[in-house]
């Protein structure tokens, strides 16, 4: 009978997702009440299902990829972002590379379109968006979302770059052409070079200490020198001078050199 361990290797030939770098006991938790949700009961049946049942598979990489999103999270912290660090990062450069890694349904990178659309025009800024689930990216594209979804972005906001759909409320599409979105697995693939800004928040607390290690070692590859990691409200980086990283605000980290 397959255990827990062989669920893990099945999945990683079927997915690429390996599963040993998430926390385990969450992680476990979360896969088992979905089997038992989908009336399987051993391991083997539900790889089964998923190597034939497309919406079942489907179903299986949006809950592992735990999308959870709205514009504007954390409010106080984008207004540091738009008050200190843009103003600081622009002093050296017109033309920011910035990447929203693991930005789920889009509402990340399309908001920092909008924060950043305060400084310069938006046909200046192209922002690089990627996440492992192609379903969410595929959201991102289309770029409708509920009033919910965006109940934090500024009045102003939802009036200058949405079209009220019904209920929804679409992107406009020169926001939409701000942003390049793409699939990449943090844990697997090879990281983009020479970022002046990383916004990668609330996804690091699902990954084990070893694998946050790896991330942020790569995190300070991609970044330019003084450059900035924008991380989420739970995920505070505990000794980031390991990885080069100086904290200059709570949850922005600046580069200080390569990490070796």
């Amino acid at each position: 009978m397959m255990d827990y361990e062989g669920f893990k290797a099945e999945i990683y030939k079927l997915t690429s997702i390996n599963l040993s770098y998430y926390k385990e006991k969450q992680m476990k938790r979360r896969i088992d009440s979905l089997i038992k949700k989908n009336n399987y009961d051993l391991y083997e049946d539900y790889v089964s299902a998923l190597k034939t049942n497309k919406t079942l598979f489907n179903e299986f990489i949006n809950y592992l990829t735990i999308n959870v999103s709205e514009f504007y999270r954390n409010p106080e912290q984008w207004v540091v972002l738009e008050s200190e660090i843009f103003p600081m990062l622009l002093k050296k450069t017109k033309t920011l590379k910035i990447w929203s890694a693991a930005c789920s349904t889009g509402d990340e990178p399309y908001t920092l379109v909008m924060v950043l659309n305060k400084f310069l025009p938006l046909e200046s800024i192209k922002i690089t968006a990627t996440d492992i689930d192609k379903e969410a990216l595929e959201k991102a594209k289309n770029g409708v979302y509920s009033a919910k979804s965006i109940e934090n972005l500024p009045k102003a906001f939802i009036e200058k770059y949405f079209i009220k759909l019904g209920e929804n409320y679409r992107v406009k599409d020169e926001v939409k052409r701000c942003v390049e979105f793409k699939q990449h697995n943090l844990l697997k693939d090879e990281y983009p070079k020479d970022y002046d800004l990383i916004v990668c928040r609330n996804v690091l607390i699902y990954f084990t200490e070893e694998a946050k290690n790896e991330i942020y070692k790569n995190f300070n590859k991609t970044l330019k020198t003084e450059g900035i990691l924008f991380v989420g409200s739970t995920e505070q980086i505990i000794m980031s001078n390991k990885f080069n990283f100086r904290p200059i605000k709570t949850f922005f980290y600046l580069k200080e050199k390569d990490v070796v």
